[in-house]
């Protein structure tokens, strides 16, 4: 159904009506500490807030093996959340319209060094048109999106004419085996709609991920004889420099990749965790590497992971320590491919008019070098895969927040979307 620009405006009106409401939810999600493996209150308060608007609830764990058999399946490590998934379900009293998933995470990477934050991580503060806290932006403000478009539609006596599925998944900072999981779990649609923080732009193209450990050896000597042992984390420093000029290959290859070809360095190389040694006066016997990079749509993590890892087995064959004590390198958590965003279907068009009604300005797309969940639908599911979201700033830094004003912009922009995509019917009274 086109809307008309009277309902259009009810529309864009019913969000702000509920705006406040929608602001003090997103502060109850961001207040809740939900790091990997701790997500189950924050799992709870979202069951409880749908099942309290009438939705059809189920709720389900991961099921660990069907990930690992599943080409899309990344690595299942003893740090894999066992929080369940939530499920909502909206079912219309006639199925006219397009069916719909929303889905956001509500697992938050961790939040660093507290005195390093103007005002407590978990604060959610609110200083000007800005919500401060870890996950704020990515993606708790999208979570609270998800379930107040729909509230916009009630509030003035409509409801989707289609099946809506809203769906809370755990794992996407680490793994993406929670949007996995609901793929596995027979869940499919239409079309599907994830608002992460992406500066109200559609994302066109998005990047597969690795994340690896590269595990070295050392031999351990008292200091003062140094020269008869071998420095494992010395030797790190060597391998991370063989794994630099990995990144440096794969970003000159750009001008092969479609939307990729333009980006100063689209393929990103990240030594995020280091350690090794037990004693200041003991040359150290071990040393670990965690290591994130990332894939182009297409360069399947197979063969990314088979290059990475023959290339550190050549690199150590060469090094004369190394040869003889040869690294070690274990994949252990996302291990997932990109995807690209044909131009051209229904569900990028019902958006652009969306966006254009609520925000005054075409829909822009872009491609981002990050990880993000649309790529279960766009890869497996095969269906229109949109994530569209809010201006934010610092993700996975300090001080991390997001506009509130954006917020409520496509949050209309996401309730004028459902209403033409899925179509509208009157609420049950």
């Amino acid at each position: 159904m086109t809307l008309d620009a009277d309902l259009r405006q009810r529309i864009i009106q019913s969000v702000a009506d509920g705006f406040d409401d929608q602001i003090a939810f997103t502060q109850e999600l961001v207040r809740m500490p939900s790091l990997r493996g701790h997500e189950h209150p924050v799992q709870d308060l979202l069951h409880r807030s749908l099942q309290s608007r009438g939705y059809a609830m189920d709720r389900f764990q991961m099921d660990h093996a069907a990930i690992a058999a599943h080409p899309g399946g990344s690595k299942i490590s003893d740090d894999h959340s066992d929080a369940p998934i939530v499920v909502g379900i909206h079912h219309p009293r006639e199925e006219a319209g397009r069916s719909l998933i929303l889905q956001s995470h509500l697992d938050v990477v961790p939040e660093g060094l507290h005195d390093m934050w103007s005002d407590p991580p978990f604060s959610a503060k609110i200083d000007g048109d800005w919500m401060y806290g870890r996950g704020a932006g990515d993606m708790k403000a999208g979570a609270a999106a998800n379930i107040f478009a729909l509230d916009a539609l009630r509030r003035i006596g409509l409801q989707p004419a289609a099946t809506v599925y809203v769906q809370s998944v755990v794992e996407e900072e680490s793994t993406g085996n929670g949007a996995l999981q609901t793929y596995l779990q027979g869940y499919t649609a239409d079309a599907v709609f994830i608002p992460e923080p992406e500066e109200e732009m559609l994302v066109r193209a998005n990047v597969g991920v690795l994340w690896f450990q590269v595990q070295l050896r050392g031999v351990p000597k008292h200091v003062r004889e140094m020269g008869e042992g071998a420095n494992a984390i010395d030797a790190a420093t060597r391998v991370t420099a063989a794994l630099r000029q990995i990144e440096a290959e794969w970003n000159a290859d750009k001008a092969n990749h479609r939307h990729f070809e333009n980006e100063t360095h689209p393929i990103n190389l990240n030594i995020g965790k280091i350690e090794g040694g037990d004693w200041a006066s003991s040359v150290p016997s071990w040393c670990n590497i965690d290591c994130r990079v990332s894939l182009y749509p297409g360069h399947s993590a197979d063969d990314a992971a088979a290059e990475i890892t023959d290339r550190i087995a050549a690199f150590a064959a060469a090094d004369g320590f190394l040869s003889n004590n040869p690294p070690k390198v274990v994949f252990n958590g996302f291990y997932a491919e990109g995807y690209v965003l044909e131009e051209g279907t229904e569900a990028e068009a019902v958006l652009g008019r969306a966006h254009e009604a609520a925000i005054g300005a075409p829909l822009k797309s872009f491609m981002t070098p990050s990880y993000l969940d649309t790529r279960v639908y766009a890869l497996y599911n095969k269906i229109p895969a949109l994530c569209y979201g809010p201006i934010s700033r610092n993700i996975h830094g300090i001080d991390e927040c997001v506009s509130l004003p954006s917020v409520q912009r496509i949050t209309a922009a996401m309730a004028l979307f459902i209403a033409e995509w899925c179509g509208l019917e009157a609420c049950e009274s």
